[in-house]
């Protein structure tokens, strides 16, 4: 029976579901916002939420268990100097999902996850391709 088990299995086992989600979370920490399936940005959602907490908190020990988490430094890094001051504020609810529709190949249904609070980085506009011919 599946009593209080609220987090989806994703078809995997659980050491590639672990791997999956800290992947998938070290991704979204480093560029704010990852485009992914449905299912898996649900079942990132409360996994993110549950690091960024910790981060808030600040101390030695939510860092240590941060990385024993996610296994990369680097996005620990940026989580407790970037994105928890940023969300000090807020009691909860830091990341959004944003459906997309369906992916052509197989029709899975695809959505964004972002964190909230993070500001919007510039983007970088191209130069327009000229037409002329060059003599």
């Amino acid at each position: 029976m599946r009593h209080g088990v609220k987090t989806p299995k994703l078809q995997r086992n659980a050491s590639h579901r672990r791997a999956l989600l800290a992947n998938q979370a070290v991704s979204l920490i480093l560029n704010g916002r990852i485009t992914t399936t449905l299912a898996k940005a649900k079942a990132l959602r409360p996994y993110v939420e549950k690091l960024i907490t910790l981060a808030k908190h600040g101390d030695v020990h939510s860092r240590r268990l941060a990385i024993a988490t996610i296994h990369n430094t680097a996005a620990v890094k940026r989580l407790f100097a970037e994105i928890a001051p940023v969300c000090a504020d807020r009691k909860g609810g830091y990341t959004r999902i944003v459906k997309l529709g369906q992916r052509l190949t197989d029709s899975a249904l695809i959505a964004m996850i972002e964190i909230i609070d993070l500001p919007k980085e510039e983007v970088k506009e191209e130069a327009p391709a000229t037409t002329e011919a060059t003599a």
